[in-house]
């Protein structure tokens, strides 16, 4: 099994957690480490996408930033559904742009989306004057989805296992999925065999930003604020989870089980460290070593395959 290393990391984790506290294994907790985790996890699988292209967003924090400030203002005026539609829209024009530069231009997709990263948090600081947005009682119906449940489960956490499943199926089950998957390991061959390569590469960074904003959407909802701060670092723990989940950042490896489990193990970890009492500039060393520990174990993996 090629996720063997990612679910023993997650199992290892487990078994952490469960001797750190006694209070890990309780409903509570455990709903709350799902809840925590299902933006960094709907955000993950844009970047798994992208990082299957041999590409790399580094713009979906400040874009989940805008997208929440969009539909906090537009909600005071706006139906709600209304106002997340425009949030999509705006996220979808904000992948076009990037992706357009990567694809067609051929620049470099770490250059473009840092780029776009200082952009979008600055439209997002410009409309909301800096300052957190109170969703009012027009959008009072994003904090009730956010802290709703359904089917036993928290209604955001859904949403992520319904993303993961249309992503897993796109991958592993359609032509598409097969072409993205393509591109990072021979981009030269796939164009050759008659596939529009700038196409396939221009659509990942709309499908990334488009899921941004619904993460950054759900974050919103959860604190009742639409704030230009939403996001802060999610694109590193994206891409964190991405890693630890068993994909290549040089294209062409990776699932959304691998992703899942990854996002997964980073909510065990920050979790665990919550219920043991480490502080927080402590937690930030200790979850870079774990996450580069995690890395290192799946590259010794990958050389050991070949």
């Amino acid at each position: 099994m090629k996720n063997n290393n990612t679910v023993i990391i997650f199992l290892l984790m487990l078994v952490v957690a469960a001797f750190a506290s006694s209070s890990f294994f309780t409903e509570r907790n455990l709903m709350n480490v799902l809840r925590q985790s299902s933006s960094v996890g709907i955000l993950s699988v844009g970047m798994l996408f992208v990082v299957l292209t041999r590409g790399i967003d580094l713009s979906v924090g400040s874009i989940a930033a805008l997208g929440a400030v969009v539909v906090a203002l537009m909600a005071q005026t706006a139906h709600p559904g209304l106002a997340l539609l425009i949030a999509l829209l705006v996220g979808a024009g904000v992948g076009l742009i990037s992706g357009a530069f990567i694809a067609y231009l051929r620049l470099p997709a770490f250059v473009v989306t840092l780029a776009m990263m200082t952009v979008a948090r600055g439209l997002a600081l410009i409309l909301s004057k800096g300052q957190p947005i109170q969703l009012g009682a027009s959008g009072q119906i994003f904090s009730d989805f956010a802290a709703g449940y359904g089917l036993g489960l928290p209604y955001p956490v859904i949403v992520m296992l319904v993303i993961f499943a249309i992503g897993g199926v796109v991958l592993g089950f359609t032509r598409a999925g097969r072409i993205v998957t393509a591109i990072g390991s021979n981009e030269e061959a796939v164009r050759l065999s008659g596939v529009n390569v700038r196409l396939y590469v221009h659509s990942v960074y709309v499908v990334s930003a488009v899921l941004a904003v619904i993460g950054g959407v759900i974050t919103m909802g959860r604190s009742g604020v639409g704030a230009p701060s939403i996001g802060a670092g999610a694109e590193l723990d994206a891409i964190a989870a991405v890693v630890i989940g068993g994909a290549s950042l040089m294209g062409g490896k990776g699932g959304v089980f691998g992703t899942l489990l990854g996002v997964l193990t980073l909510g065990l970890i920050r979790n665990v460290m919550n219920l043991i009492g480490v502080p927080g500039y402590h937690q930030e060393v200790l979850m870079g070593i774990i996450i580069i520990t995690a890395v290192l174990l799946q590259y010794l993996s990958s050389n050991r395959a070949k």
